[in-house]
């Protein structure tokens, strides 16, 4: 099928009456990383992705004086994982923290917030909302901070301990700044989701190329809010992306959060859309309705009610085992489970690109 780009008007939707049961399931189980954080869906869920039994993974007390972590981004690293996390304490002033794990559930969090080596501390500067990904030997991290923000900030480290802080790769107003986990015919892509300073009333995400992390251009429309032309309401309000995409056959997985302005105030999900590997601008198939929402007491009740919203995502390639990380009401960190393949397949016989 030739791939349809979100920038046209037109709109190509399958059959939304498709079988919601999962039709493909890797075999490698053998091939299993026991540190992987996991468990198989539980006996009668018929959702292509489902929650951890346990949630939330990390509560909104982790630490004294820390009353919600959520919003946060986790990268397998050594032996186990490593991960920086929003917190925020009594001030409510939102802050970065890294974080070590054995296996992805029982966290270490540093109480001390991330300082860069390059910058005296500015205590204006705020943070939320990490990515984390490996290029090569380094991580970079993006979040929205208030350097000459809110926009997206970037910085490198190699051991979660040291971290060096970059430009800031756009200017005010951005949000949802997540990296790709490779060039693309040589250059460095990020999607974004340009903003203003409080609740935008224009939230579609784009994305941008760069020979060098540094010089961002060629801003390219990946694909837009709304929905009512098909039927469809839960990402209506706007749209922005979430964990690093991963690289399947396919194309790019990229989960996403799609909210809704409901008379009782704002309700974020979690979608997914496939962008096709050379051109990632290109939509192929992009759900038509969301794979999460908040249902559970945790996500429907917290600092800012009915949040689903995935910002980190683990693949277990031998066996396409997906550990999806969320922020769950705005004050605690959640876990969801899905197999890629699966996921890929719901996303293609449930869709509708607009």
């Amino acid at each position: 099928m030739e791939p349809v780009d979100s920038a046209t008007a037109g709109v190509r939707q399958t059959d939304a009456n498709a079988s919601q049961k999962p039709t493909r399931r890797p075999v490698a189980v053998d091939a299993a990383d026991p540190r992987f954080p996991w468990q198989e869906r539980p006996a009668g869920e018929t959702g292509v992705v489902w929650r951890h039994r346990g949630n939330p993974v990390i509560g909104r007390n982790p630490m004294p004086e820390v009353q919600g972590i959520y919003n946060s981004a986790v990268v397998p690293f050594g032996d186990g994982y490593a991960g920086v996390f929003r917190t925020e304490k009594h001030t409510r002033f939102p802050l970065l923290h890294a974080g070590w794990s054995e296996d992805g559930l029982d966290w270490q969090i540093e109480p001390q917030p991330i300082r860069f080596t390059n910058r005296t501390p500015d205590p204006s500067e705020y943070a939320y909302d990490p990515r984390v990904v490996r290029i090569e030997d380094c991580y970079y991290l993006t979040w929205c901070g208030g350097h000459n923000g809110p926009t997206i900030s970037m910085a490198r480290t190699t051991d979660f301990r040291s971290f060096e802080q970059m430009d800031n790769a756009f200017l005010p107003f951005n949000r949802n700044g997540v990296l790709f986990p490779r060039k693309i015919g040589g250059k460095y892509f990020m999607l974004s989701r340009p903003s203003d300073n409080g609740h935008t009333p224009f939230g579609d995400i784009y994305v941008s190329q760069s020979p060098d992390l540094v010089h961002w251009g060629k801003h390219e429309l990946v694909m837009r809010k709304g929905g009512d032309t098909v039927g469809q309401w839960w990402q209506r309000t706007k749209i922005g992306a979430g964990p690093i995409p991963i690289e399947t056959p396919e194309g790019w997985l990229m989960i996403y959060h799609g909210v809704i302005d409901t008379c009782n105030g704002f309700v974020y999900s979690m979608g997914a859309a496939i962008l096709d590997l050379e051109q990632p601008w290109r939509v192929l198939y992009r759900t038509n309705q969301h794979l999460l929402t908040p249902e559970a007491g945790y996500e429907t009740t917290g600092h800012v009610p009915n949040v689903v919203f995935p910002c980190a995502a683990l693949h277990d390639a031998p066996t396409g085992r997906l550990a999806i990380y969320y922020g769950a009401a705005d004050t605690c960190t959640c876990l969801s489970y899905a197999y890629v393949n699966d996921l890929i397949d719901f996303t293609k016989n449930h869709s509708a690109v607009f």
